[in-house]
């Protein structure tokens, strides 16, 4: 039995469409048991995005971003966050998208990309699908200082740590971002393991 099989939406009522948009729905929901139990959910809906982690093997290093998220400011965080560069697909295909993205806050024209996985990051609550990538670079492609777009309220640090350092990062709290986490997680995983018994 499919999902569709499982649930007869209620309704659906528009909270915000201020910035993304956020709904509530209605729906019952058919239980392993059989019972139809009805619920309700917000969901918020920001498009679906792309995250590229680039790194070079001869220096064994990695480019990271370091920016402000209010988010996890007001929930505690008192420091800016360390993270791989991403962005929101806005209508482009992944790739498109992620190659702009990195162009624009890493200062990189990329050479070939790989599509790694994608996940849903947070499905309780946000519809959103990230698309993930990794991609090796070198300093022949750097075309710009990065940094991101000023008038979109972007102020972003380029970072240049190695992967030992940044492994570390994620070990002692200064990496929180989980997208970060697991693409760099991903490297040490399948690309630094073959590298190593090649």
């Amino acid at each position: 039995m499919s999902v569709q099989d499982r649930i007869r939406v209620r309704g659906t009522r528009l909270l915000s469409d201020n910035w993304y948009v956020l709904k509530t729905t209605s729906f019952d929901w058919k239980r392993r048991d059989g019972t139809w139990q009805t619920q309700a959910r917000e969901h918020y809906d920001r498009g679906n995005g792309a995250v590229l982690l680039p790194y070079n093997l001869a220096k064994r290093t990695v480019l990271l971003v370091r920016q402000f998220r209010y988010p996890a400011f007001v929930n505690g965080y008192d420091d800016l966050l360390i993270e791989a560069a991403a962005g929101l697909l806005d209508d482009a295909e992944p790739e498109v998208r992620i190659r702009a993205e990195v162009e624009e806050e890493l200062g990189y024209r990329l050479g070939e990309v790989r599509k790694v996985f994608e996940a849903f990051m947070s499905p309780g609550s946000v519809t959103e699908i990230l698309h993930f990538f990794i991609a090796e670079y070198d300093a022949a492609m750097r075309i710009g200082e990065g940094g991101g777009h000023p008038e979109e309220g972007e102020d972003i640090e380029v970072l240049e740590p190695t992967i030992d350092e940044a492994l570390a990062m994620i070990a002692d709290g200064r990496i929180r971002d989980a997208k970060t986490i697991m693409l760099l997680q991903h490297l040490a995983l399948s690309v630094l393991r073959q590298s190593i018994f090649r």
